[in-house]
């Protein structure tokens, strides 16, 4: 197995005084995320990376001994990543890294239409002179990635362009799952730059969703953001099925076209 990220310690919280019916004056306390919630996050960064590799058994005990964190947070950890489709929990033996099939490849992309053009349309709806400079911040972000062209790079700044025009919403719930399914997508260790297009064009493809969101046709910023990610998800599962023949299924197209027309 790969190397993985230890887990730091988690700051203690400051003592609180007793609390009376009066809460003038009181301030607002920051939990910080626990053990399970750390053993979640590096777990998750690790199948994403590669360094945990998809159809191989790890115990429970070796990725606490990795992770320097005791057995209870890592099968809390182990259990949050399975209900996301990320690994399987193997009874008495351990868990296994779950590689994408093109059925929950599909219902993905799916998801990510029935809820990013909705959202999409409201965040424009509710534009704000703060959350329209938030948008532009990272669509700028996203054009020096493309720029740069490293794949890597380009990803993060495609998924964070997603996510802060998504935010505008106000639907935090929405966009925990959205990126849950992004995860999801991201474990197959693919991406369509530079295999299917450029770094650039990457870039470009989002273009018609910026034009739209400027200008405040909410209507043109759900179509287009579900053009864009219809477009994603055919050119991802055509890369796909050179390697795996699996993949080569008619109705994929079909799967993900119903909701775009």
């Amino acid at each position: 197995m790969g190397s993985m990220r230890s887990i730091g310690s988690i700051g203690s919280m400051g003592s609180m005084g007793s609390m009376g019916w009066h809460t003038e004056g009181m301030k607002s306390v920051h939990r910080p995320a626990s053990l399970t919630d750390q053993a979640v996050e590096s777990i998750r960064a690790s199948i994403i990376s590669g360094d945990l590799v998809p159809g191989e058994l790890y115990t429970a005990t070796e990725l606490g001994n990795q992770l320097n964190v005791s057995r209870t947070p890592i099968r809390e950890a182990l259990q949050e990543l399975a209900r996301r489709g990320l690994v399987q929990i193997e009874r008495n033996r351990g868990v296994r890294i779950l590689s994408t099939s093109l059925q929950s490849l599909i219902e993905v992309f799916q998801i990510r239409l029935m809820l990013e053009a909705p959202l999409a349309r409201r965040a424009t709806q509710l534009k704000t002179a703060a959350t329209a400079a938030a948008v532009e911040q990272s669509y700028e972000a996203f054009r020096r990635a493309a720029e740069d062209g490293d794949p890597e790079l380009v990803l993060r700044a495609d998924r964070d362009f997603h996510r802060t025009l998504l935010a505008g919403a106000g639907n935090d719930k929405a966009n925990q799952l959205l990126s849950e399914q992004r995860d999801f997508v991201l474990q197959t260790g693919v991406g369509t730059v530079p295999t299917s297009r450029t770094a650039r064009e990457c870039f470009e493809d989002h273009r018609d969703i910026m034009e739209a969101f400027r200008e405040g046709r909410d209507a043109e910023v759900g179509s287009a953001l579900a053009r864009h990610i219809s477009h994603t998800a055919t050119m991802l599962i055509t890369q796909e099925t050179r390697d795996r023949p699996d993949f080569a299924d008619a109705r994929s197209a079909e799967a993900i076209d119903w909701l775009v027309h």
